[in-house]
């Protein structure tokens, strides 16, 4: 146990709810194992951080949205390294700013991030003398991207074992990496089937339950699926979670009042574990987090209209390793449904493949590690911040 308060911060960003969760999931560990851990979670993205970083999170957000292909090709060009100033420097300088500031604000000990782009800043002031203070990234994909990859991260941590070949082959000394899992909140770990819960959501136990979820902003062709489902043949309960998006779940309520099927439409909700416990597939865009929640429920899944870059990194490596359905084409969903439910042992093997990716205890791990580290190397003044940046 620490014998002292350690002051660890946490910074994530919020460009879809997922880094966020793994931020909190993480923090929430650190505390259950040490009460003297001090944790701070700051999103980097947010306004009075930085103006910069919020007008490039609204700008990345737009661009998924209207212009989908150019934000793929942006995603592909910057993993290629380049003559020159690299993408993650020329990234990291613009963010360094507010990455000292944070840093001066928290006075932290250790810092640990949940997205590439704070990781990528830190990194920078590291190598530039500025600071001298212990990193650790929590990668939170199924795919590592170029901007996480720096020397001066001390701990890595990963969803896969072929994950932790990239990161090797781009030169992570391998006693840095460490594979864990994605982290993910307790509730995943405890939260198992129960016939008493479809009762609670009002479902019937005879008719198979769909989870249809587009992360926590709600993003992905939510509206597209639902019509496709309203002409699956097979009787269906489903259930909709349109996250924090109250016009999508207003037009998909109105949108699904003469379903042929029983459909629920809820907004965001603490209660994602118990409605994956009630369902037999999950139909979601294949964000890392969604993902492993649902591998730790050993829930079925579906990939539907995924997002370029990383979710579709995601969607490629699940389905090839056979614990997942990927469909590229909107039209494929309807026979696709059709036939996953009419062969339960298409569901089983879904099930059998996804196992060998649930880790629940992911957070637990990554907690530990950390901890261990912080009392192997207690931090002290020299590892605080340099003079601030002019």
């Amino acid at each position: 146990m620490l014998s002292k308060v350690t002051n660890i911060l946490i910074v994530s960003a919020s460009v879809g709810a997922g880094h966020t969760q793994a931020a909190q999931a993480v923090r929430a560990e650190i505390e259950r194992q040490n009460p003297l851990a001090r944790v701070h979670i700051v999103d980097f993205m947010a306004g009075q951080n930085s103006y910069l970083n919020t007008l490039l999170k609204e700008t990345y957000l737009k661009m998924i949205d209207i212009f989908p292909n150019m934000y793929d090709l942006l995603y592909r060009w910057s993993q290629v390294p380049h003559p020159g100033t690299e993408v993650r420097t020329i990234m990291a300088q613009a963010m360094k700013h507010a990455m000292n500031n944070l840093l001066h604000r928290y006075a932290p000990d250790f810092l640990i991030f949940t997205h590439p782009f704070p990781c990528a800043a830190a990194s920078y002031l590291k190598r530039t003398g500025k600071h001298t203070l212990p990193m650790a990234a929590v990668v939170t994909d199924f795919a590592v991207h170029r901007l996480w990859i720096d020397s001066e991260v001390d701990f890595y941590f990963v969803a896969t074992r072929e994950l932790r070949s990239s990161l090797e082959a781009a030169g992570v000394l391998p006693r840095r990496i460490f594979v864990t899992g994605i982290p993910i909140r307790s509730q995943f770990r405890h939260c198992g089937k129960s016939s008493g819960l479809r009762a609670d959501f009002g479902l019937n136990r005879k008719d198979p339950v769909l989870l249809v979820m587009g992360g926590g902003l709600g993003l992905g062709a939510m509206k597209e699926a639902l019509l496709h489902l309203n002409k699956v043949p097979i009787r269906l309960q489903i259930v909709v979670v349109a996250g924090r998006n109250p016009e999508l779940k207003n037009s998909l309520a109105s949108l699904m009042t003469s379903s042929p099927h029983h459909v629920r439409i809820l907004g965001y909700t603490e209660q994602i574990a118990e409605l994956m416990a009630t369902a037999d597939l999950l139909i979601t865009k294949p964000g890392a987090l969604t993902i492993s929640e649902a591998l730790a429920m050993n829930l079925p899944l579906l990939f539907f209209d995924s997002l370029p870059g990383q979710e579709e990194e995601n969607a490629a490596y699940l389905s090839a390793k056979g614990a997942a359905v990927w469909l590229r084409e909107q039209r494929d969903l309807t026979p696709s449904i059709t036939h996953l439910l009419s062969t339960p042992a298409q569901l089983a093997s879904l099930r059998e493949h996804g196992r060998q990716f649930s880790h629940p205890a992911a957070a637990s791990h990554i907690a530990g590690v950390l901890l261990r580290a912080i009392i192997a190397t207690p931090a002290t003044r020299s590892n605080r911040t340099a003079p601030a940046i002019t």
